[in-house]
């Protein structure tokens, strides 16, 4: 049987969606703890497939004992590994921080660049993480796609890319400014109304314009 295609947002709905996330999260921001751009960086790029509550738990110790990109990029690895071993993919996630901590030192002379085309640069950073640090500590204009603002995009008809960078694409064109709340509100509404498992669909302020009971469970 044919999977019914979802209807798309018309510009009206658009607008409205919009107002509304800007009403409901006005003053969005990340739920990862961080006092400068070092740490913001490290806890998006473990944020990755984990928790922000997870994150949290193990950044104390981490930047305690790695508290800039120097002291990071000398970090012993099975040390590193150690920390972060309950986050998912600690393997990976541990060269890659040392990697990029290096990088930072040998090319932007111990400075985290604040920068979409440089931090895409640093290993473990791509465009989603690039575009949230932006986003979070520059509250740049752009929008970050994750599994949260994914979802919520199809289940409003906001998008039907299949991808999450063609996904960005069409969030960016369609509301065009205030990318940088847009961007959290969804994440917000995301992890804790519109949730891929029993989303609390009751009394829910985008109930009129939700495509979920008109087609599959995104």
């Amino acid at each position: 049987m044919a999977q019914k295609k979802i209807k798309k947002a018309t510009k009206k709905e658009i607008e409205e969606i919009k107002a509304l996330f800007l009403q409901h999260y006005p003053d969005s921001l990340t739920e990862l703890n961080y006092t400068n751009l070092y740490e913001l960086l490290i806890a998006v790029m473990l944020s990755a497939q984990c928790t922000d509550k997870r994150v949290n738990i193990i950044s104390p110790a981490l930047f305690e004992a790695y508290p800039n990109p120097i002291t990071l990029a000398n970090a012993d690895l099975d040390d590193l590994k150690a920390l972060l071993n309950t986050c998912s993919f600690f393997n990976n996630k541990a060269k890659n921080l040392i990697k990029m901590a290096q990088s930072v030192v040998e090319n932007y002379e111990g400075e985290i660049p604040l920068e979409r085309n440089e931090l895409v640069k640093l290993a473990g950073v791509g465009q989603k993480t690039a575009n949230v640090v932006m986003i979070e500590y520059a509250g740049a204009n752009l929008m970050a796609v994750d599994t949260h603002v994914f979802r919520v995009a199809h289940r409003l008809g906001l998008s039907d890319d299949k991808t999450a960078i063609k996904t960005e694409e069409t969030l960016s064109k369609k509301f065009k400014t205030d990318l940088h709340l847009l961007h959290q509100a969804m994440v917000l509404f995301g992890r804790y109304k519109c949730k891929a498992v029993k989303p609390e669909c009751e009394g829910c302020f985008m109930t009129e314009h939700c495509r979920t009971s008109e087609t599959f469970k995104v």
